[in-house]
């Protein structure tokens, strides 16, 4: 009869695991709609504005500004966007990953930096490596104007030199089931005749008021959005695999408790078979 609690106190456990990813599953789906029609709605606009610029720099030739200036790789600054809570499969180890291998062979020659968004990276990256800053409460108040600030800190440390080049390590969201990593180059600005630029075309313009004006004021709103955009594909792919991973660990959980249901019913049917062989060889004994 021991072993029957055993079971049973399995089983109940078993059932209480599967409430709980259930009912994550189905808080991350309601999340992920709100998240993937934002970064749908948003990436038409975030491209184009970044072809615009990458069109407009190549015809002012990057004017004076301080972005677009390539120099001598020293110090590089990786920015890898994970989340803050995990239960989302392989979603943060990839980012992890990617990060590493792009530090330890990429890079493996510089001087690399993190400056870390979320809080599963910071804690494993700030181990092997100088994590400059950790800006793990984005995703509390997920806007432009917070992710904007952060935007202007590593825009303000390129400018003065503190970093050579930035790059973005990210989940791009594809669907529920899929989230592509992307290594994307956020500094120096690419322009429209290098071959990593979204176009390869040039527009020819008629600037108002000057060229110089233009670029002031669309280039830091760009490199902003830019960022807002990755963090938004970040969000949506972090409540997609989520959901995901709750989903199968739902189906994973239906089936263990359907085999120990089945191991408690044989038990029991034992159990009360060998009862029944005591009762009668009791009786027989009594007869005899």
């Amino acid at each position: 009869m021991a072993n029957l609690k055993e079971i049973r106190n399995r089983i109940a456990s078993v059932s209480s695991t599967m409430q709980i990813t259930s009912a994550m599953k189905m808080v991350s789906a309601a999340k992920l709609k709100k998240a993937q029609d934002a970064i749908t709605a948003m990436r038409p606009y975030a491209d184009k504005l970044t072809e615009l610029i990458q069109n407009l720099s190549e015809a002012t030739n990057g004017g004076q500004n301080p972005f677009s200036e390539v120099r001598p790789v020293k110090t590089v600054l990786l920015v890898p966007i994970t989340s803050n809570r995990g239960l989302c499969g392989a979603f943060n180890a990839n980012i992890i990953k990617a990060t590493q291998q792009l530090a330890q062979e990429t890079y493996r020659e510089n001087t690399v930096k993190i400056l870390s968004i979320g809080k599963k990276g910071s804690d494993l990256l700030s181990k092997k490596f100088e994590v400059v800053s950790t800006q793990d409460q984005l995703f509390d108040d997920l806007v432009f104007s917070n992710v904007g600030t952060v935007a202007q800190h590593i825009m303000d440390g390129f400018a003065a030199g503190t970093y050579d080049e930035v790059v973005l390590v990210y989940n791009q969201f594809k669907n529920a089931a899929t989230q592509i990593v992307k290594h994307e180059a956020f500094l120096p600005l690419i322009t429209a005749k290098d071959p990593q630029a979204t176009s390869g075309t040039v527009t020819d313009y008629i600037f108002e008021p000057s060229q110089e004006a233009i670029l002031s004021e669309l280039l830091p709103k760009s490199l902003k959005m830019q960022l807002f955009k990755a963090v938004r594909d970040s969000f949506a792919s972090e409540h997609g695999a989520r959901m995901t991973a709750m989903h199968k660990a739902t189906d994973n959980a239906t089936e263990l408790r359907d085999q120990l249901k089945l191991t408690y019913n044989k038990a029991r049917q034992a159990a009360i078979t060998n009862e029944i062989l005591e009762i009668v060889g009791g009786a027989e004994a009594l007869n005899g």
